[in-house]
């Protein structure tokens, strides 16, 4: 029972992932615009950048998905707890590079997946620096959330954002929390889970709620 349990916990989030930020992908290249999307909030959950240091930290070692999925290929965790994280990083390149191509200029992407590959190698180099930056990692995937709800409550406008994208990304961090309780139990990365449930959460309902107050307005 518990083994099956954790099969349909591990494949229903890899199919979750592989889809989860395919509608807000569709939206911004059907409307050929990014409006909606956060561009710091996007750096945040792909690369660790923080909004008002965003200069420094084009300099600084990437955090993020990027350091989550080093810390769980360098403690050699089961590779179905973890292997979405290539397919969300994917996603996100693929956001960003929307991101620059709609506002003009795509090759303004081209400095910031430099940093992904570089962060890759330097992550490892001591032991302590992937432990360090682990630890580091809630905090800024929160921060990329927070700065998503600080843009809709600014704007009071969801504009191409999602709501079935942010519903995937809760139930994602749902079974993942059901499956590193039955895996490494790892208590840094359970209360990552926890806290992104938590927030992607949040988003979700701040987004059909600007989405309501859209369709009233029209």
């Amino acid at each position: 029972m518990w083994a099956a349990l954790l099969a349909v916990c591990n494949w229903s989030t890899l199919g979750a992932c592989a889809a989860l930020k395919l509608p807000q992908i569709f939206a911004v290249l059907a409307a050929r615009s990014a409006r909606g999307i956060s561009l710091p909030s996007l750096l945040l959950e792909l690369a660790g950048l923080h909004p008002p240091f965003l200069g420094f930290c084009k300099r600084s070692c990437a955090l993020g998905f990027l350091v989550f999925l080093r810390y769980q290929c360098y403690y050699e965790y089961p590779l179905l707890t973890y292997l979405e994280y290539p397919i969300l990083i994917l996603q996100d390149l693929i956001l960003l590079l929307c991101i620059f191509h709609f506002n003009g200029d795509v090759r303004r992407a081209a400095p910031y997946i430099a940093l992904l590959v570089t962060s890759w190698f330097l992550l490892t180099l001591q032991k302590w620096i992937i432990d360090v930056a682990i630890n580091l990692c809630t905090f800024i995937s929160a921060a990329s959330k927070f700065a998503q709800l600080q843009d809709l409550w600014k704007t009071k406008d969801s504009g191409v954002m999602s709501a079935l994208t942010c519903s995937l990304a809760s139930y994602t961090c749902a079974t993942r929390i059901i499956t590193t309780l039955m895996t490494t139990n790892d208590l840094t990365i359970l209360t990552r889970f926890v806290i992104m449930m938590t927030l992607n959460i949040w988003v979700t309902a701040t987004v059909l709620r600007y989405q309501k107050t859209d369709v009233k307005a029209e």
